[in-house]
């Protein structure tokens, strides 16, 4: 039976410890915490922690760009990652920084990958501040999804399918813009907020109300997906495996790139 792409608190209770399952705390924050001190106060028992930065590479376009296959490797190697580990990821985000370490697993060849559904809120066991020692894996990244990535000329000339915002909707209409150097959004990019893939749980909904919510955004058929930065809007190629929906992909560079290019801005709520 296939693994993930989601696994539930109970799923992970009764498989803890289990030797082909590896744990990894994925958390992140764009502002003020840490996800590296967020684990040590506390952490489910046996997670490694795997940061952003170790899985983000030097090279490329936006904020934080697809690390190489020998930087990944490494990484996942030193998180104890075997080819036949089933890996779940989590975080305290709704699944929407948790996403993008499934999403590489994917895109670097890995088919046994899963997100906690509703992070560490919906753990609800003790929480451990030791850090395991864990042996070296033997993880192997060969590019498996680069037909998912797209770059900026692509997003550019882009018609076969729409394009989509993931971010919140003040930073699409451009009312407010933390981080990058301009604020609105891709022109004729659609609003679908990454938060709305869940319920008032803080899990994703269910697979035919995520299709739904696609198939009236006219991604039934596939979409391109972006945000900030190339992290949450990988919760969106996430809720399209979980709708059982195809061609779902990622401008990595996302609005971080584009911003920060001679390229037109729109605001407001108009794509």
């Amino acid at each position: 039976m296939k693994f993930g792409p989601l696994v539930d608190a109970a799923w992970l209770h009764e498989h803890l410890g289990d030797p082909d399952v590896r744990v990894i705390d994925f958390r992140w924050y764009l502002q003020r915490r840490v996800g590296r001190d967020e684990y040590l106060h506390g952490h489910i028992p046996g997670a490694v922690f795997v940061a952003l930065e170790d899985v983000t590479g030097e090279e490329g376009a936006g904020r934080h760009p697809l690390p190489t296959a020998e930087q990944f490797e490494r990484a996942m190697r030193k998180a104890g990652v075997d080819q036949t580990t089933n890996v779940v990821a989590y975080d305290d985000a709704g699944g929407s920084v948790a996403a993008r370490l499934w999403f590489l697993l994917g895109y670097f060849g890995h088919s046994a990958q899963a997100v906690l559904d509703g992070g560490l809120q919906a753990w609800g066991g003790p929480l451990e501040t030791e850090v395991p020692t864990v042996q070296p894996g033997h993880f192997r990244a060969e590019l498996a999804g680069a037909g998912r990535v797209l770059d900026f000329e692509e997003v550019r000339s882009l018609s076969d399918v729409p394009l989509i915002d993931a971010r919140a909707g003040e930073r699409y209409r451009g009312e407010t813009e933390p981080v990058d150097p301009k604020a609105g959004h891709v022109p004729g990019a659609l609003s679908a907020p990454f938060a709305d893939n869940l319920g008032p749980d803080g899990r994703f909904k269910s697979a035919a109300e995520l299709r739904r919510r696609y198939e009236a955004l006219g991604a039934a058929n596939g979409a391109v997906f972006y945000c900030g930065s190339g992290v949450n809007a990988t919760h969106h190629l996430l809720a399209m495996e979980i709708a059982g929906l195809p061609n779902a992909r990622l401008y990595a560079g996302a609005w971080s790139d584009w911003s920060r290019r001679d390229a037109p801005v729109a605001t407001g709520s108009e794509p």
